[in-house]
């Protein structure tokens, strides 16, 4: 007689992957476009050897650093909040971590444009990045709270850390018509809001659901 506490043999990736997909349409992720590239990223690729039997619930996991790779869930939502009502070829992503959410927008997106302040991630998701095969994301270590001006204006701004204020310097580099995602609040009561910038340079906001991120910190680590 088998053991009851025999336990079954893990979910191959491609069928993990499949689920996490179902379960994030039930929650509210209706872009196709955002659930087919959530179903070609490898998550497991984005954590520690012993995070990858957990790399498809979905939740939030450590990556080192004191961060962690976002719940797919707030991805999602993050990713077909950003790219409904126009056209986005040119993001901006704050804060890289382990380049999960960006390979989700590389995906989508014509050019990706990822900034990271502490440099071991930087150099890890690079890494990763380039060996999972994506040509379309520019990578720079640096300080995020400041964008990344030299290519700026961007369609799109995604920021993947919470902060009492939305910094100037990013809405600047947002294009008219362009529109910034990111949590806003102090630790432990951040509201994600959307700005969106119109032609004549107004900044339009709207808050959308809570969410619970790291802190977006200044400077370079």
């Amino acid at each position: 007689m088998a053991s009851k506490h025999a336990t079954r043999a893990p979910l191959l990736p491609d069928s993990a992957r499949r689920r996490l997909v179902d379960d994030l349409r039930g929650q509210g992720v209706t872009d196709e476009r955002v659930l087919a590239a959530i179903g070609r990223v490898p998550r497991h690729e984005f954590v520690s050897e012993g995070m990858r039997w957990r790399a498809y619930e979905n939740t939030a996991l450590p990556i080192g650093q004191a961060q962690t790779i976002s719940q797919p869930l707030v991805v999602g939502l993050m990713t077909q909040t950003l790219i409904a009502d126009a056209p986005r070829k040119r993001v901006l992503e704050v804060g890289t971590g382990c380049g999960y959410q960006a390979a989700v927008l590389a995906e989508i997106i014509n050019s990706v444009f990822t900034i990271e302040r502490i440099k071991v991630l930087s150099m890890q998701a690079r890494e990763t990045l380039r060996r999972l095969g994506y040509q379309n994301i520019i990578f720079q270590y640096g300080d995020g709270m400041s964008g990344w001006p030299g290519h700026s204006p961007y369609d799109g701004i995604l920021v993947t850390a919470g902060a009492p204020e939305i910094p100037q310097a990013l809405t600047a580099q947002l294009a008219a018509g362009g529109r910034l995602v990111m949590p806003l609040g102090g630790s432990g009561a951040q509201r994600l809001v959307v700005i969106d910038k119109q032609a004549d340079g107004r900044l339009q906001r709207r808050d959308l659901s809570g969410v619970s991120f790291v802190p977006l910190v200044a400077g370079k680590a």
